[in-house]
C-alpha cells in the first residue's frame, strides 16, 4: 500500500486520528498542528520546512542534540547482535554492560539497576521496592510514601498516588491511598522567612506522628513540572538525615534532573547524599530510545533474596533492558563524560544570557538550576499576583517564540527553558535572543 505523506495529509490525520498527551485538544484542534519531520544538532524542522530551536530539549531529555553520529551508530551496531531480549529470568549484552556503568557513576551505596521503560516506570517501581522491602522484613504497618506538594513523578496511578494534581488528576482521586504530602520550599512564594527549614519541619512532623506507616519519603531535587522550583542547598541532606532517624528509605527521583541537566551528573552528586532508591530516565539514553531505571542499595536488595517465593520482586515491563536502548545509554554516557566538565560555564553564561529578562514587567521570578530555567509570569509583580489559568500567559509568549523559530512550553504560568546540554555558546545566545523578543513583542497582550 502506497501512502502519500504530504504536509497536507499529514495535518488531516494527526486531526482526525491522534489523542495527544498533557494537551488540551481543543485548544490544539482550534490550530496549526505542528508535525516534525527531521532534526539536526539542537534544532528540529517541520513537514513544511521550517527550522526551529528545541528549546525544550524534546521535553526535557535531548542531551547531545538530534542526529548525533556516534548514537546513531550504537543503535545501528546494536541492531546487527539483536533488537530485543527479556530480562525475565534472563539477561543481554548491553543491560549488564549499562548497570555496571550506572552503578560506577551513581552516588555511593547504590549497587543494583532495576529496568523499566520510562520515568513513571521507574518511579512506580521504586514505591513498590520501598513498601515491600518493609513487608519482606516483617513490618508490614510501613506502606505510606511522604511526598512533596507540587511534585511530579508521572502518570501511573503509584505516581500519581504520591503526587496528585487537583487539575490533572482529579478524577482519580477515590482511587488513590491517600500519601501524606507536605510543602516543597519555594522561596518566591514562601510565606516563611526560611522555607527550607518550612519545609524540612513539616516533613519531620509527619515523620515523627507516623513513623510507623511512613515506608518512603519521595523527592524532586528541583521540581519540574511544578515549576522548576530550585530549593535551598541543603534541602537533600536534610531529608536524608531525616529518613535515618525515622527509619525510612529515601527516594530521589532524578529523571528530569540526572545525566547532567543541572550541571552535575546527578543532583544527588551537589549535596554529596546518597538515597536508597533512585529514579533514573529521560537523558539516560541521551534522548533517543525509552529506557529508564530503579537504583537500589544492596540492603534494600537483599530484603527480596529469599527461600520465600513471595519476597520476589514481582514487578517488571515487557521492555525493561531493551538492548538498542541500553546500547544507546552506553554512548551518551560516553559522551557525557566529555561533556559534563563544561556545563558548569555554560550554565553561567546562560544565566547571563537571561538576566535582562527578569527585568520584564510581567516576569515574577528566573529560577536556574544548571540547564533547567523556569519563568514564572504575573500579573503584578509587587504583589505576586499570578495570571488565571485560562488567560494562557505562559503559551502567548510560547506561540510568539515558536513564530519566531524556538520551541518552548510552559506549565501553567511558568515558562519552561530546557535547551539540550551539548548546545554552544552560539547556540544558547541565538535561543535566548529569541525567547527576550518573544517577551518583548507580547508586553502589550500579557497587560490586557
Amino acid at each position: 500500500m502506497t501512502m502519500n505523506y504530504s504536509h497536507e495529509n499529514l495535518i488531516a490525520w494527526d486531526r482526525a486520528y491522534l489523542w495527544h498527551p498533557f494537551t488540551h485538544m481543543k485548544q490544539y484542534l482550534d490550530a496549526e498542528p505542528l508535525i516534525i519531520a527531521r532534526g539536526e544538532g539542537v534544532r528540529v524542522q517541520d513537514t513544511r520546512g521550517r527550522w526551529y530551536y528545541d528549546g525544550t530539549s524534546s521535553i526535557w531529555l535531548n542531551v547531545h542534540g538530534h542526529r548525533v553520529a556516534q548514537l546513531d551508530r550504537a543503535i545501528r551496531q546494536q541492531l546487527d547482535q539483536i533488537a530485543h531480549s527479556t530480562l525475565l529470568g534472563m539477561s543481554n549484552v548491553p543491560a549488564t554492560v549499562l548497570a555496571k556503568r550506572l552503578i560506577d557513576i551513581a552516588p555511593r551505596g547504590l549497587k543494583r539497576v532495576f529496568y523499566a521503560d520510562n520515568g513513571a516506570g521507574a518511579v512506580e517501581a521504586a514505591i513498590k521496592i520501598a513498601v515491600q522491602y518493609w513487608a519482606n522484613r516483617g513490618t508490614n504497618g510501613k506502606h505510606l510514601v511522604l511526598g512533596f506538594e507540587n511534585n511530579y513523578h508521572g502518570d501511573t496511578l503509584g505516581a500519581v498516588g504520591v503526587s496528585p494534581d487537583p487539575l490533572f488528576h482529579w478524577p482519580f482521586v477515590n482511587l488513590l491511598p491517600g500519601h501524606p504530602r507536605v510543602p516543597y520550599p519555594y522561596p518566591y512564594r514562601s510565606v516563611s522567612s526560611d522555607p527550607l527549614d518550612e519545609s524540612l519541619s513539616a516533613a519531620r512532623a509527619v515523620l515523627r506522628r507516623r513513623k510507623d506507616e511512613i515506608a518512603a519519603v519521595i523527592v524532586e531535587p528541583v521540581e519540574g513540572a511544578g515549576g522548576i522550583i530550585v530549593p535551598p542547598r541543603g534541602f537533600l541532606r536534610g531529608l536524608r538525615q531525616l529518613c535515618d532517624e525515622y527509619d525510612a528509605l529515601l527516594i530521589v527521583d532524578e529523571v528530569a534532573t540526572g545525566f547532567g541537566r543541572t550541571g552535575w551528573m546527578f543532583a544527588c552528586d551537589a549535596e554529596g547524599i546518597a538515597p536508597d532508591l533512585l529514579c533514573l530516565g529521560k537523558g539516560i539514553s541521551g534522548g533517543y530510545l525509552p529506557i529508564a531505571a530503579t537504583l537500589a542499595t544492596e540492603e534494600v536488595f537483599a530484603a527480596f533474596v529469599s527461600d520465600d517465593f513471595r519476597k520476589s520482586f514481582f514487578h517488571g515491563h515487557s521492555y525493561a533492558g531493551n538492548p538498542l536502548g541500553a546500547a544507546v545509554a552506553l554512548a551518551n554516557l560516553e559522551l557525557l563524560e566529555q561533556l559534563l566538565p563544561t556545563l558548569p560555564e555554560k550554565a553561567d553564561h546562560l544565566a547571563r544570557l537571561l538576566a535582562p529578562i527578569a527585568e520584564e514587567p510581567f516576569v515574577g521570578d528566573m529560577r536556574q538550576a544548571g540547564f533547567m530555567v523556569g519563568i514564572e509570569l504575573v500579573q503584578n509583580r509587587e504583589d505576586k499576583t499570578p495570571f488565571p489559568y485560562e488567560a494562557q500567559a505562559g503559551w502567548i509568549v510560547a506561540d510568539r517564540a515558536r513564530e519566531l523559530g524556538l520551541l518552548v512550553r510552559p506549565i501553567g504560568n511558568v515558562l519552561i527553558f530546557m535547551p539540550p546540554l551539548a548546545a554552544t555558546h552560539a547556540e544558547l545566545d541565538a535561543m535566548v535572543r529569541i525567547l527576550r523578543e518573544s517577551f518583548a513583542e507580547t508586553r502589550q497582550a500579557l497587560s490586557r
